[in-house]
């Protein structure tokens, strides 16, 4: 099955390479993976917004992008379906070819189909419920699931939308929201009967690694409802597909005003608390990095110790995005870019080495 391949993605990275500085792409799992990737949660549910996330995908790939980060709930399944018609011009054009892309989705909250129901609950009776894919106990919040059978349904759907024979990396979304409806043994059976369907999916060639994507669960402290250990979902991960298991990813937001994936020592693994992302390294895990610009509210109005931290960048979008390729552990700044001019402005700074680690720490002392 087609997918992104060591092969592919050095061709693209070298293509790219009289564009992008050292340091933009970064080897994991072989493959090569831009420092900067492009996401899709953010805008209207309508044929405008779905034509300019389509010129915007194939943009960003013209500058040196070659993650591209959805779900099928984002925009209603209308994201996927753009990203799926952006690659297949691209594909159809030969400027692009599949084994050059990490394609990146998740699955856990309810789609819907192109736009919001007028009754959701009926939707998730006759969607869910109904065809045997969980049983009402099963759904948290009246917004999320994860049972196999589910993800099964799920990932199919994503495969149709994207347009594609795999995916690269399959998230289970914001896993956490179970924890608000279950007891903690509970949603460990239900993550390791989770993780068990996801393994068959790599072996069946459907996905190439699985992970989670987080918005609260790995910055939490410890002990807290919502809170999520590295230690714990990996050893799941080991018990259900063994040391060659295909937990390899997870996602988890961190930019200027929420850098507790950096900052807070939340993990305890090896007998030691670590951050989320000194705790992902021990674990081999790749870690992209969700919100760098906390949905636009960091692209303007930096402080100025920021603007002298992060030179030579001319906007604080720009600032935004450095802080986070540049940040020791990350592999990816994942932004979300629905215009063309945005993903101009924004892959201006792929032609930027990440900032050296003695300015990036600058921006943690203000003296």
């Amino acid at each position: 099955m087609l997918k992104a391949t060591v092969e592919g993605t050095r061709r693209y990275a070298q293509r790219m390479s009289s564009i992008t500085a050292r340091g933009h792409f970064r080897e994991r799992e072989g493959l090569l993976l831009s420092s900067i990737g492009l996401g899709t949660y953010l805008g209207q549910w309508d044929e405008p917004t779905d034509r300019s996330y389509q010129e915007a995908v194939k943009r960003a790939v013209e500058l040196g992008c070659n993650v591209l980060d959805s779900a099928v709930n984002y925009r209603f399944q209308r994201s996927e379906r753009a990203i799926g018609a952006a690659l297949k011009q691209l594909f159809e054009a030969g400027s692009l070819s599949r084994d050059e892309i990490i394609i990146a989705t998740k699955g856990g909250f309810f789609p819907f189909e192109l736009e919001p129901p007028r009754d959701a609950r009926g939707w998730i009776v006759e969607n869910v419920i109904d065809k045997g894919l969980a049983r009402p106990e099963e759904i948290a919040g009246g917004s999320h699931c994860m049972t196999p059978a589910y993800l099964e349904d799920q990932l199919s759907r994503s495969l149709q939308n994207l347009g594609l024979e795999a995916i690269d990396i399959y998230y289970i979304h914001n896993p956490e929201t179970q924890l608000e409806a279950v007891s903690r043994d509970e949603f460990n059976k239900r993550l390791r009967a989770a993780f068990e369907f996801l393994e068959r999916a790599a072996d069946e060639g459907r996905i190439s690694f699985y992970g989670t994507a987080t918005w609260n669960g790995y910055r939490e402290q410890a002990g807290s409802r919502g809170y999520l250990s590295l230690a714990e979902i990996a050893s799941i991960a080991r018990e259900v597909g063994g040391d060659q298991h295909r937990f390899r990813v997870i996602q988890l937001p961190h930019n200027l005003a929420m850098p507790e994936a950096l900052t807070e020592a939340n993990q305890f693994l090896d007998s030691e608390n670590l951050s989320a992302l000194m705790a992902a390294d021990r674990l081999g895990l790749t870690v992209m990095c969700s919100a760098s610009m906390l949905q636009a509210r960091l692209s303007q109005n930096l402080p100025s110790f920021i603007r002298q931290a992060l030179k030579p960048l001319s906007t604080d979008a720009q600032r935004a995005i450095q802080f986070v390729r540049s940040t020791p552990g990350v592999t990816a700044a994942l932004v979300g870019m629905s215009q063309r001019a945005h993903v101009e402005e924004n892959m201006a700074v792929a032609a930027i080495p990440p900032a050296p680690v003695e300015d990036f720490f600058k921006m943690f002392s203000t003296e």
